[in-house]
């Protein structure tokens, strides 16, 4: 599919682990949502942002720096950077209404710069695997608008998907169990 790059076994089990750990020894806050102005808000997402000591962190940053050429050669465009990770986390009922993570804002600058949105799942969905981590909590993709057929990528631990930052997206419902990601958008 052009408008996604997966690549299984981004993240190796031992090192999804330790960024789930990291999450549990962290500190959590509700996560915001990108607007015209940024702010929590219960009624759009149910999520919390958590912050990971630094080790965990420069751990994620310098994979995903490792992958930049890889996913610009996947989608023919020149990427210089990131703008940061950060690590989610969905509780049971936690959520995500259809979004776009591209817009001009003048509460957040850096996401007009935002080209590719990345996603690394730390778990893995009981739909992937009956033993898995949690139900629900699928990446539902609109890449060609919200009338089209939907994209559902149906996390698997260690990996990353990538897609275009203008593209509609969404979080599905965690109906069971906790589902731990991160994220962060090439520029």
């Amino acid at each position: 599919m052009p408008h996604l790059f997966v690549a299984d076994g981004f993240l190796g089990e031992d090192e999804c682990l330790a960024c789930i750990w990291a999450m549990d020894a962290g500190v959590p806050s509700e996560a915001e949502v990108l607007g015209t102005e940024v702010e929590p808000s219960g009624d759009v997402r149910r999520a919390e942002d958590v912050e990971v000591d630094r080790a965990v962190l420069a751990l994620v940053e310098e994979r995903l720096d490792q992958y930049r050429s890889r996913v610009a050669r996947h989608f023919d465009t020149e990427l210089t950077g990131r703008e940061g990770a950060g690590f989610v986390r969905y509780l049971p009922g936690g959520f995500y209404t259809p979004h776009v993570d591209w817009t001009e804002s003048a509460a957040w600058p850096e996401a007009s710069r935002r080209r590719i949105a990345a996603v690394v799942f730390l778990g893995t969905s009981a739909t992937a695997d009956p033993g898995g981590d949690f139900e629900g909590g699928v990446l539902r993709l609109f890449p060609d608008g919200p009338e089209a057929a939907a994209v559902d990528v149906v996390p698997r631990r260690g990996t990353l998907v990538a897609f275009p930052s203008t593209v509609l997206h969404e979080v599905t419902v965690v109906q069971r169990g906790i589902r731990d990601a991160i994220v962060d958008w090439y520029i």
